[in-house]
């Protein structure tokens, strides 16, 4: 649900210069804004008050950004969740002694090491998290994979810069991996500012660039091998932000390197961030604008004099010389200006379809809407509304952050496929956006009770004009229930918790897209199939210390567990990929494994799903520039598996 009317709304957006120019714009915002000030904000079943008792936000910080968005009565576009994780997340901490834990919190249902044929991409082995996938496939050369993920290698580093610990200087950077064997073996691991490896160079401060942090990451192959690494880079407690954009090159050896960024929309406005980019490149023989690379994304922009949010387009930049320079970014989300997570995808024709969710002024729910441009970028037509979107609540037993972003592919014969997570009724027969399950319109209890998160996806034939009725891609798993494994359980109190009397609908969310040139469409999603007990932390330190180290153990609680899932949907078939349900308890406290899940495909229809796994344990010393005495812990991985069926 969206506002009827915002003070700002009206106005519309473009392409700002940057600094100085850029804070005059939002000062004219501003004016205008004054100009409307007897105006206040109606958003639908929420009460109206006067603009002098409006909160204020401190636009300076990440956190201030995330509560102002979060803060607008009836908006369900949310900030990605990494950007909400890092606003989350506390300067590093010193200690003067090493830590030795009281308890570390797990469970022996997990696993202690991925189990093949499912193989961990990232090569660091001292407890980093990774989370947030992307994953391509060289067109020229199906052997050739590349992965990317946030990657927070830096906060176990063992070196020291200037006498402080490289762990707390550290923060979530851009990691990317490489295959030359189709996914079997990766490469590269990092240790320190001299020894990169394979993050991606010159954007956060440990890797030569001018920001705290990095990574949303996304990737795409030119026709040419050349594959070029879409990113963000900020700070989380002043105005800097960006989109950057990298290119690698495979030497005739096969290793990759990455060269220095391309900064998009580069910002010192308070009141502009960047969040959510997506990167594609046109890749077809036939194509008039073959190898031009296109980058979209969501741009908040917030009233410089309150904080307030005022509305967050989709912007859109295009590279017609390698990613060496790109044009200047435009809105082209036309009057559905409150916006999050786009996709590019490149037609056969050399046509550009850009997916969102998002919504206009008066709409009850967001819809996933694409709009098109058939000139190479340099224009787009109106969005077209594939369906409307019921937001899904994380799943029940869960504690970390979702969103109903799309993933999108377009197939050799032109047909777009869109998939996006809905929240459905149990026994629905249709998969568009339900009211009824809208936690915002009528309660989180309500929708608990009636609904459950499912990924589903929609086709056009006619280029993105019309689109088929949304449907499940898992049918079997949305109509099943979950398994329980590993009750009862006696808690610390001596009571006991036992299995959940109603165990509830599989959820499947987070799904990814892709289609091979011979037109075989896979889809991918997690899956809550099983609940199983979880023992809390009772007391702990503050993070980043409580990450770790618990002081005193909690009662069980009812925890469900993730499996990865693969569809050939033209086949109607699918099969689990994953090799042990996934605890997303590990890492951030639960409140965070990533954004989004991916997936691509090769020359020879072999699929390559990428997702986040806990079941690795590892051993970590340095922690967030902590130092701890040699201790196990799961942590979040990227993990990948290949198939062709």
């Amino acid at each position: 649900m969206l506002p009827h009317y915002h003070p700002l709304a009206h106005i519309s957006t473009r392409a700002h210069p940057e600094g100085g120019a850029e804070l005059r714009q939002s000062l004219r915002y501003l004016i205008v804004a004054l100009g409307v000030s007897a105006l206040v904000v109606a958003f639908p079943g929420t009460p109206q008050r006067a603009n002098a008792d409006q909160p204020t936000y401190d636009l300076n910080t990440l956190a201030g950004k995330v509560a102002s968005v979060n803060g607008t009565a009836g908006l369900q576009i949310r900030f990605s969740s990494f950007i909400e994780q890092e606003a989350d997340e506390g300067d590093a901490a010193t200690a003067a002694s090493t830590i030795t834990p009281a308890h570390v919190l797990s469970s022996p249902l997990d696993g202690t090491s991925v189990a093949a044929p499912a193989v961990t991409v990232n090569q660091d082995t001292h407890g980093a998290p990774q989370n947030e996938t992307a994953i391509a496939v060289d067109p020229n050369n199906p052997n050739r994979v590349v992965a990317s993920a946030n990657d927070y290698v830096t906060r176990t580093w063992s070196c020291f810069v200037g006498g402080t610990p490289c762990s707390a200087l550290g923060d979530a950077y851009s990691g990317t991996y490489f295959s030359n064997d189709g996914g079997k073996t990766w490469c590269c691991s990092s240790s320190d500012p001299a020894h990169l490896g394979t993050l991606i160079p010159g954007v956060e401060r440990l890797t030569g660039g001018i920001y705290d942090a990095g990574g949303d990451p996304a990737l795409a192959f030119d026709s040419s091998g050349h594959v070029f690494y879409a990113g963000l880079g900020f700070n989380r407690a002043s105005a800097p932000n960006t989109v950057a954009v990298n290119r690698g090159t495979f030497d005739a050896s096969g290793k990759l390197s990455w060269g220095a960024p391309t900064f998009i929309n580069q910002t010192t406005s308070p009141a502009i961030f960047n969040d959510k980019e997506w990167i594609a490149s046109d890749t077809r023989a036939t194509s008039p604008f073959r190898d031009r690379v296109y980058v979209s994304w969501t741009r908040f922009i917030f009233n410089p004099a309150n904080g307030m949010y005022v509305q967050s387009p989709i912007f859109f930049a295009s590279s017609s010389d390698g990613g060496a320079t790109f044009t200047a970014p435009m809105n082209i989300s036309g009057n559905v200006l409150f916006d999050q997570g786009s996709r590019p995808v490149v037609g056969p024709d050399g046509s550009v379809s850009v997916f969102f969710e998002g919504s206009t002024r008066l709409a009850q729910l967001n819809s996933t809407f694409v709009v098109k441009s058939t000139d190479g970028g340099a224009t787009f037509g109106t969005p077209v509304a594939v369906s409307t979107v019921s937001d899904i609540l994380g799943p029940a037993n869960t504690a970390f952050r979702v969103n109903s972003f799309p993933a999108a592919a377009a197939a050799p014969n032109g047909d777009l496929f869109a998939a996006w997570s809905a929240e459905v009724a149990n026994d629905a027969t249709s998969f568009g956006g339900d009211p009824n399950c809208a936690f915002f319109i009528v309660g989180r209890a309500t929708v608990r009770a009636n609904c459950h998160a499912a990924a589903v996806f929609s086709k056009s034939t006619d280029g993105g004009q019309s689109w088929s009725a949304p449907a499940p891609i898992f049918a079997t798993l949305n109509a099943s229930n979950r398994t329980a494994a590993g009750y009862p359980a006696t808690n610390p109190d001596g009571t006991t918790l036992n299995a959940p009397t109603v165990l509830g609908r599989v959820e499947t969310f987070w799904p990814g897209v892709a289609i091979s040139p011979s037109g075989r469409v896979y889809m991918s999603a997690y899956a809550a199939d099983v609940v199983s007990p979880w023992q809390t932390c009772a007391k702990s330190p503050p993070p980043p210390e409580g990450r770790i180290n618990c002081t005193t153990l909690g009662n069980f609680i009812n925890n469900a567990r993730l499996d990865y899932f693969v569809a050939n949907v033209g086949a109607g078939t699918s099969q689990k990929v994953s090799t042990h349900p996934i605890n997303s308890r590990y890492g951030f406290g639960g409140g965070f494994i990533g954004d989004y899940t991916d997936i691509a495909v090769g020359s020879d229809n072999t699929f390559h799903a990428l997702w986040t796994d806990t079941n690795n344990v590892q051993t970590v010393e340095w922690w967030f520039g902590l130092h701890f005495t040699p201790t196990k812990i799961h942590q979040q991985d990227v993990v990948t598996a290949s198939g062709n069926f």
